[in-house]
């Protein structure tokens, strides 16, 4: 889609969605024995945009491939670090990095993304924000290479521009019944 696709990612931490420690618990709050579910490969995101919109293009791919298709586990800050390492040196300085992951002032970004989206009626990810401010959250499977743009650009023409359609859900289990044949 070349320049007419602009992506601003937005930090939304679904460990405080699915909380159950009540409205004042805050997982961007917690101190530093708490173990997170996902808010290092937040504030890696962050990091990474920190040095450039390639450099954050990159980081995101990355995480996403790793965790979506590769299943891998890429919760804790080492794995976060790692997967900045994997991208290279050329688009990621390691040590710029680390230090951005480890400021505090990640913690305060995703908070705010957070409850900004919230105020939005966000539940959950992915959610797509339009430039009408019309929002859809879409549950899917990675679908293979040769497929991806047609979906995608589907999956937009359902979303974009129309307020119509509130939800569409294809019976479970076993979803995605017949999609991979």
């Amino acid at each position: 889609m070349g320049d007419d696709l602009q992506i601003t990612w937005r930090s939304f931490a679904l460990e405080q969605v699915n909380s159950k420690e009540g409205d004042d618990w805050k997982a961007w709050e917690q101190g530093d024995d708490y173990v997170s579910r996902g808010l290092w490969p937040l504030r890696g995101g962050i990091a990474a945009r920190n040095q450039g919109e390639e450099a954050h293009g990159a980081y995101m791919d990355t995480i996403l491939e790793l965790k979506h298709v590769e299943r891998e586990d890429i919760r804790s800050r080492e794995s976060v670090i790692e997967i900045a390492r994997r991208i290279g040196s050329g688009l990621i300085d390691i040590d710029r990095f680390t230090a951005d992951i480890d400021d505090p002032r990640t913690l305060t970004q995703i908070g705010s993304d957070h409850t900004e989206a919230v105020e939005m009626g966000v539940f959950g990810t992915p959610t797509f924000v339009f430039e009408d401010g019309s929002a859809s959250f879409i549950k899917t499977f990675t679908p293979p290479e040769e497929d991806t743009m047609s979906a995608f650009e589907s999956l937009l023409g359902v979303m974009r521009g129309t307020r119509y359609f509130g939800e569409i859900k294809r019976p479970q289990p076993p979803w995605p019944r017949g999609a991979r044949d």
